[in-house]
């Protein structure tokens, strides 16, 4: 999310070898579609990891399939 506006975006290899991907690289548009993407991914693993951890805490212990009889 943050790296498109810090100068390691700039500093990139991939963008020294491929010019075009240069180019691409420094529009506002990519920037920030980039940050975008980061933004969504990090909102969605959150709410999977609240959902892991509400789901667990919560979860009754289920019986068992087939219980033995007691003798």
């Amino acid at each position: 999310m943050i790296a498109p506006w810090t100068a390691l975006w700039e500093r990139n290899i991939f963008a020294i070898w491929l010019p075009w991907l240069g180019n691409a690289m420094s529009s506002r548009h990519v920037q920030g579609a980039v940050t975008g993407v980061g933004l969504i991914t990090v909102l969605a693993g959150l709410r999977d990891l609240t959902g892991a951890f509400f789901s667990r805490s919560t979860a009754a212990p289920s019986p068992p399939d087939n219980p033995t009889p007691a003798p």
